[in-house]
Parts: C-alpha cells; structure tokens; sequence
C-alpha cells in the first residue's frame, strides 16, 4: 500500500517556509490506517517489547494502536507540565524552535522492552530528546527502539546513528 498518497501538505505552516505533513487524512480511512498499525506493530512484534511509549500528541495516536495490537501497555511522554507526577524532563530543538518533554519517573523499569513512537521524524530532535528521556530507566540500548509514521528529512550525524542503534523504522 503506498500511503504517501494518503498524507495532505500544507504550506507554511506552523511557519513560512515549513511544509506541514499531516497525517489525519490516513488516520481518517479506517483501512488505510489499521494497515499503518499493523505494518508497525508487525516490524515489532518478534522484538518483546513491553511498553509502547507515545509522544504527544499524534505519537498517542499510533503509539496507543501499537500496544494495543501487541498487547502491551502505553506510556505517554508529554509536553512540560501535562504529567501529574514526578517526572524527567529534557528541553530539545526543534526545526522551528524549542520543546520540553517529560514521563513519569514510574513508568518504566530496566526490565522494560520499550518500543518510542512518533507520527513524524524531520530534523530528529524529539527522537534524540525522547531516547535520552527512556535511558533514564536504566533500559539496555538493545531493549529501546523508535518508530515513525513519516520521515520527511534525512536526520543529520548523531542522531542518525542513536536512531539506528535503535531499530529506527519508519513507515512511509
């Protein structure tokens, strides 16, 4: 299935010069949308992951369909201040600016097998910010691995290879 077909760009958005991919037209078509979750949760599923970690917002999106199909529990990594517990936290940029991102001191342990997901990886600066926040827990880098609906620019020098070493895949 080709789902390049089914993403809508907008121009200049949230900023001149950004070409916004947005993914709700594929998430809108019930088929073509439960065949994005099943192509990802089928690239993971010999891979043992217990948690799914979604990062806001679309990430809760996919992320939430994923752990659903592996049977495995959903954690969010959200925005500064929208978690009510104790959190880690990591400022990062982002190619129009910059963004804190946190998740629960709790929500996961060393014997976790943590699968990161996102809608979309640009210059991969969320990806490296949300890696760093999951190695907190302690979690062998063999047992953390990050997935994207979309890969719209080719992540620069470290970040590539941090994502690489982590079973980066994206869909489209």
């Amino acid at each position: 299935m080709d789902f390049n077909q089914y993403l809508r760009l907008i121009p200049d958005y949230p900023k001149q010069g950004i070409v916004f991919q947005d993914i709700t037209t594929l998430l809108g078509n019930s088929e073509v949308f439960h065949a994005a979750v099943q192509r990802v949760a089928d690239h993971y599923r010999d891979k043992g992951i217990t948690k799914v970690v979604g990062i806001e917002s679309r990430g809760f999106i996919l992320g939430a369909a994923v752990a659903y199909e592996l049977g495995v529990g959903l954690v969010p990594m959200r925005k500064k201040g929208k978690l009510p517990w104790k959190t880690y936290s990591l400022e990062y940029s982002l190619e129009y600016g910059t963004d804190t991102i946190e998740i629960h001191q709790d929500a996961l342990s060393a014997t976790d097998r943590a699968l990161i997901t996102d809608d979309i990886i640009a210059t991969g600066g969320t990806a490296y910010a949300s890696l760093e926040l999951v190695r907190k827990f302690n979690i062998p880098a063999d047992n953390i691995f990050i997935c994207f609906l979309l890969d719209i620019h080719d992540v620069p020098g470290k970040e590539k290879e941090l994502l690489k070493k982590h079973g980066y895949f994206s869909l489209i």
